[in-house]
């Protein structure tokens, strides 16, 4: 096996509505939110953290790939793939090409040779500096907070207010990936369906509340056109 080339794609992660990625942290300061999305801690700014991109696409397509069950809801990895049908084998093998695995356990050799490294390398995404300047322009802040609560079913009341902090629809955030080559292979068509299915299922907690619909941007790989292939990708295509 040989790495042959490393490509970069790159665009721009458009929210089409508030995007809730929490900080993790349980303290709740005076005039705080409850649940505060993160942010970098030099510029305070919000930011969409590689690792919550890559969990989300690679548990997306396991499910669409149907070997969930067979892994009891656990990452797909080498030890999974003796207990699949040949069907699943080739793209089980392409997910695990491209997101890692863990080869843990009675593993065959050759089977390690075949699969290699992880070949996709996500990066945290910052916001684009023009949409931060044009918000700055406005007077605006760069994240919203949405209040919510529950209702009484019997007295048709609002109770246990909560207040979650988004970052709001229209905001642009720098996306770029980079995926290792090895011997000439070509797996974009994995890539491209797990980008589809972030753009159909959104990023973020939330989403059954219309948190974190997003939608990519001007995608180029190594410079060229990658859009129009996702644009062109349909749902039955990957469903």
């Amino acid at each position: 096996m040989q790495l042959t080339n490393i490509q970069k794609l790159t665009g721009q992660i458009e929210l089409l509505s508030g995007l809730h990625i929490g900080s993790g942290n349980t303290e709740i300061h005076i005039g705080g939110t409850d649940n505060p999305v993160i942010k970098n801690p030099i510029t305070q700014q919000p930011y969409i953290p590689g690792s919550s991109i890559k969990g989300k696409m690679r548990s997306l397509l396991e499910w669409q790939l149907g070997v969930v069950s067979q892994t009891d809801g656990h990452p797909l990895s080498f030890k999974h793939l003796k207990n699949l049908d040949n069907k699943l084998l080739a793209p089980a093998k392409a997910l695990i090409k491209l997101f890692g695995g863990a080869p843990d356990g009675d593993i065959a050799p050759e089977l390690l040779t075949e699969i290699g490294p992880s070949r996709l390398a996500f990066w945290d995404c910052s916001l684009v500096a023009e949409w931060v300047e044009e918000m700055d322009k406005k007077n605006l802040l760069l994240t919203e907070v949405k209040m919510e609560n529950t209702i009484d079913r019997i007295k048709g009341t609002a109770e246990h207010p909560r207040n979650t902090e988004r970052v709001p629809a229209t905001a642009k955030f720098d996306f770029n990936l980079t995926i290792r080559v090895h011997d000439g292979e070509d797996l974009s068509e994995t890539l491209l369906t797990g980008l589809k299915l972030l753009e159909l299922t959104g990023l973020g907690g939330s989403g059954s509340r219309g948190y974190g619909k997003i939608a990519f941007r001007n995608l180029q790989l190594d410079g060229q056109d990658f859009q129009s292939k996702l644009d062109q990708l349909k749902l039955q295509e990957v469903a």
